[in-house]
């Protein structure tokens, strides 16, 4: 018996003892704007930037820029040395000038063809007089009508002779026509591959990075400078795939960039891209600049916060006041199951079931 006093006595001490080591914290709710915000990291892009690449395979021969340097749209850049482009484009000139002397009359074969047609046409028309001699002295008696069918196969072997010469002649202008046809098409393919080795300014902008020089090997698609408007910039984001729903065309972004954090800067969500980087592990948006920095160098680094909600004069509570079930410990009532709206980061809107008298308390 004293042994269960002893026990009993210990519990309730421990009780006690915990009861005092307990402390909860009241407020009451209030009214704010509230303001949702997802964090993202990113960097200054300038508009209409590109890779100037390689379209041949060789060594480089010439580069008609420095970094920094502006340039027009159309202007040669670069030359690289692709002598088989070049060879090419010589011999498909040539093979083309054959076929355009091919189609011509004076051409070899069409005009041993048409010289065979012609005599055919003479021996068409000797024969053609010949049966007609040989029809009257068939009618008179003076041949037999075994000469005179001689005669009419003859006439037929003729008509058949130049019919066939002339089909022969209609044929060999048509493999002319569609040689020429095709050379041209492989010479002008051979100037566009000839022409790669110039390689030319798609966009004008101001040459950012060389990434190459005089001399440098490159191949089909190696980058040789980066080029892009640095008169005109924006922010391209990095947003966490669990963030990206969030994120809408409109939304208001403030930005500082890393050079100088005491700033900000506003801009709007312009563009969200549809692909998703498997080694970032991040969906990229497109944030353009309501008030231009004045810092506006390619590749500098910044935060950002887009704004995905915002709510102005409404009851709220602390987030962490807020329990399982929306359940929200009322004092001298208890648990009060409350209807919450917007929820913020650090704040919950109520919607229902608390005022701003009432006393709310957390442990």
């Amino acid at each position: 018996m004293r042994t269960l006093f002893k026990t009993v006595a210990i519990i309730s001490v421990l009780s006690i003892l915990s009861s005092c080591g307990r402390k909860s914290t009241e407020t009451t709710p209030v009214r704010k704007d509230i303001t949702e915000t997802v964090f993202a990291s990113g960097v200054l892009v300038p508009e209409n930037q590109y890779n100037l690449s390689a379209q041949s395979e060789g060594y480089i021969l010439k580069l008609n820029f420095d970094e920094g340097d502006t340039v027009k749209a159309g202007s040669s850049l670069a030359v690289v040395e692709n002598r088989q482009n070049d060879f090419n484009a010589v011999g498909a000139k040539e093979l083309l000038s054959i076929a355009s002397n091919n189609i011509k009359p004076a051409a070899p074969a069409l005009k041993q063809v048409s010289t065979n047609i012609e005599l055919a046409k003479l021996k068409l028309k000797e024969d053609e007089l010949q049966e007609e001699r040989y029809k009257k002295l068939y009618v008179d008696k003076s041949v037999s009508k075994l000469e005179y069918e001689n005669v009419q196969l003859a006439l037929e072997n003729s008509k058949a002779n130049l019919a066939g010469l002339q089909e022969s002649y209609n044929l060999l202008k048509q493999q002319a026509d569609q040689q020429l046809i095709t050379q041209k098409s492989q010479t002008d393919v051979n100037d566009v591959l000839q022409g790669n080795n110039e390689i030319k300014a798609v966009v004008g902008g101001k040459v950012l990075k060389k990434q190459k020089q005089v001399g440098d090997y490159v191949h089909k698609g190696d980058v040789i400078a980066i080029i892009g408007d640095e008169k005109k910039i924006y922010a391209k984001l990095s947003i966490d795939e669990t963030n990206i729903s969030a994120i809408k065309v409109g939304q208001d972004v403030v930005m500082q960039l890393n050079t100088s954090k005491e700033k900000n800067y506003k801009g709007r969500v312009t563009e969200i891209y549809p692909a998703f980087d498997e080694q970032a592990q991040s969906f990229y948006c497109k944030a353009k600049f309501t008030e231009e920095p004045e810092f506006k160098i390619s590749g500098t680094q910044l935060q950002a916060n887009v704004v995905i909600g915002l709510k102005k004069n409404i009851l709220v509570i602390p987030k962490n006041y807020l329990g399982y079930g929306n359940k929200v410990n009322v004092k001298g009532k208890g648990q009060v199951t409350v209807e919450t709206g917007f929820i913020s980061n650090n704040w919950v809107e109520i919607t229902s079931g608390l005022d701003e008298n009432t006393v709310i308390t957390v442990e």
